[in-house]
């Protein structure tokens, strides 16, 4: 006769170890689980912010870089303070006397050193004039300050205010025609001699 009380001692400890190895696998989360929910927890990241240096305008507008109030012109038009630019610094010269135009004062302030300008504008056709006259003392010839811009895809290379404007103080204006097609009218800026520099921009209509 087989002696079955031996046998009872060891099934009840297998029993009990099962037991405890079931009970363990309950009460643990599922793999990976606490990473998913840490995960889920997390906030998702905010989205970017628009790009704070693009102005929606109506044309026809005009901007005077380099000031905080509008200003009006000889013929009555008002220009909108300094808007849209990345970048740069302002330069005040009150005491400048800027020939080759009906409107000195507007010659007589600048933004520099800006990478861009961007205005939100209906897309349509557009005549953009740019305005310069070089009235920095440190300027002292032709070749001092040379830099590049492009209006809207239209390349200007080497560009050089005082051989454009024929001499120190002398107001220029640059006109280019341009097509905006994606609401968005850009004018970017890149260094060569010195920085960069404008005194006014004009966004006119076109038919």
């Amino acid at each position: 006769m087989k002696n079955t009380k031996s046998l009872i001692p060891k099934q009840a400890a297998s029993f009990a170890v099962m037991l405890a190895v079931a009970l363990t696998a309950i009460c643990q989360p599922a793999k990976g689980q606490a990473s998913t929910n840490a995960a889920a927890a997390t906030p998702a990241a905010p989205a970017a912010a628009p790009a704070t240096n693009v102005v929606s305008l109506t044309p026809p507008v005009r901007i005077k870089p380099g000031v905080t109030e509008k200003w009006t012109d000889a013929a009555g038009n008002v220009w909108l303070p300094d808007q849209g630019s990345t970048e740069g610094e302002t330069y005040e010269a009150t005491d400048a006397v800027v020939t080759n135009t009906p409107n000195p004062a507007l010659y007589q302030t600048e933004r520099y050193s800006m990478t861009a300008y961007s205005f939100a504008v209906p897309s349509g056709k557009y005549t953009v004039k740019l305005h310069f006259a070089e009235v920095f003392s440190g300027i002292s010839g032709p070749g001092d300050r040379v830099f590049s811009f492009n209006v809207q895809g239209h390349d200007f290379k080497d560009f050089d205010i005082w051989v454009k404007a024929g001499g120190f103080s002398k107001a220029y204006v640059e006109s280019v025609d341009v097509e905006v097609t994606d609401g968005k009218l850009n004018i970017t800026f890149t260094p060569k001699v010195e920085n960069p520099k404008i005194n006014g921009i004009e966004i006119l209509p076109r038919t």
